[in-house]
């Protein structure tokens, strides 16, 4: 074996001994760049299509919710099996953490196809469903067509990537991420105004950028450098293996099936006022996203810590890896929410010169950021239920935020204070989804991670 490669009992003791503020900061690092990257290149979308059009920067928007339902299924797939295959690598079960990343990279693409083709059949229908408004839909379709052709390579994407850090290898799973980020960033200009593609090209770009993603990713396990063997002949064929996949990475499907709903929810909301609403509440929602997307890093980096020393019975470094990423994911936040309450104009401005939209996008970013500092503590404890396949609660809390939470005050608080009402939603719903965390963090605490 090549000396860069490590042994799967290498890698065992690694997460097993190895100090917790350096082992997470040393996973948390490639997964917050691949996070932010993934954050950055969509963001580049609404940066380089804002120049096209008010209406076509809100149909960005719009598609993110279908993205959302893409990712729910490829992030919940991934999630479900790296859970079982961190604990079962924790527990000295190689066989098994092959068999399950295995059938989920296969179960992925299957369902990233039927996604694709569901979506095509229902394409005007579900861009109005989804917030498009008669300015917004000829965007929006030109767009989703061409991400929904992606779907099956998207999918398996997230279930590679889930695996590699799954198994402690965060900066393999990295270089996919980074390098298609980057790649969709320099398409992007390129499609959209040297070759006069418009909001297609963007699509376009996205669509290649996560076809070499894929590519890079595969690499990682075709040459041997990862401990989990994905091979045909593993694939399981037993029902079990693939419920226990969707029933762990279910809170996920719900707590991104939910981001798609309560996306769908806001732009319909906003599209009573404006296009200029819309394109608000698009580019404050990409700003937003960009501080959580570090706090899902970070969490990335804790979550196959936690799962191998709760698979091996050592219950206080699963305890000291919770409260050192709650302490890191808080510092960050704060850090993000400080800096965008400083520049929230500057910040509006570089999406979209129209004072309509910087009105309406100001105050949705301040809303944002005063639950910002509380939005770790929360997704960890969601984070720690579902890593050690605690599914039912994580399920629970996975659907506060964008659902349980969400979906009423979305409804009630437009009618309230009107668009200040749109705006308030998604951060009142954020601050009450750390409250419910608060009992759920202290009962598994005692009752499961005493000792």
């Amino acid at each position: 074996m090549p000396a860069h490669i490590i042994s799967s009992e290498e890698q065992r003791d690694r997460m097993l001994c190895t100090p917790i503020p350096k082992l997470i900061v040393s996973l948390s690092i490639p997964t917050l760049a691949s996070q932010l990257i993934s954050v950055f290149y969509n963001t580049a979308d609404t940066y380089f299509v804002s120049k096209l059009s008010t209406s076509a920067s809100a149909a960005v928007g719009v598609v993110f919710s279908l993205m959302s339902i893409i990712q729910a299924f490829g992030f919940g797939i991934g999630m479900g099996c790296g859970s079982i295959i961190s604990r079962s690598l924790g527990g000295k079960d190689n066989d098994r953490a092959d068999r399950i990343g295995s059938s989920a990279f296969v179960f992925a693409a299957a369902v990233g196809l039927a996604l694709c083709a569901a979506g095509l059949c229902t394409l005007r229908p579900l861009m109005r469903l989804l917030g498009s408004t008669d300015t917004i839909l000829p965007y929006a379709e030109s767009y989703a067509r061409i991400i929904l052709l992606a779907a099956p390579v998207m999918c398996a994407s997230f279930v590679l990537s889930n695996v590699l850090r799954a198994e402690g290898e965060a900066t393999l799973s990295m270089y996919g991420m980074c390098v298609g980020g980057l790649l969709n960033m320099g398409l992007d200009p390129l499609f959209i105004f040297v070759f006069e593609m418009g909001i297609a090209g963007a699509a376009l770009a996205t669509a290649l950028s996560q076809l070499v993603s894929f590519l890079i990713l595969g690499w990682q396990f075709l040459h041997g450098r990862s401990i989990v063997r994905l091979r045909l002949q593993a694939v399981s064929r037993s029902p079990r293996d693939y419920g226990q996949i969707l029933l762990i990475g279910f809170p996920t499907i719900c707590r991104q099936g939910f981001a798609s709903l309560s996306s769908a929810l806001l732009n319909n909301a906003a599209a009573a006022y404006s296009d200029a609403a819309v394109a608000a509440v698009t580019i404050s929602n990409k700003v937003y996203l960009l501080v959580r997307s570090m706090i899902i890093g970070i969490g990335q980096g804790f979550q196959p810590v936690a799962g191998y020393n709760f698979g091996a019975g050592n219950k206080p470094r699963t305890r000291q890896a919770f409260w050192f990423s709650t302490l890191f994911g808080t510092v960050v936040c704060v850090a993000g929410a400080a800096l965008i309450a400083l520049f929230p104009e500057p910040i509006m401005h570089f999406f979209r010169d129209d004072p309509e939209v910087t009105r309406i996008g100001r105050q949705a970013l301040l809303y944002a950021c005063a639950v910002m500092p509380v939005m770790a503590y929360s997704t960890y404890v969601n984070q720690l239920y579902q890593c050690l396949g605690f599914h039912q609660a994580a399920t629970l809390l996975a659907s506060c935020r964008n659902g349980l939470l969400y979906v009423p005050l979305i409804l009630l608080l437009p009618g309230l204070l009107g668009l200040s009402g749109v705006a308030m939603s998604q951060p009142a719903a954020d601050f009450l989804t750390f409250l419910v965390s608060i009992p759920f963090q202290i009962w598994f605490f005692r009752h499961k991670l005493r000792g």
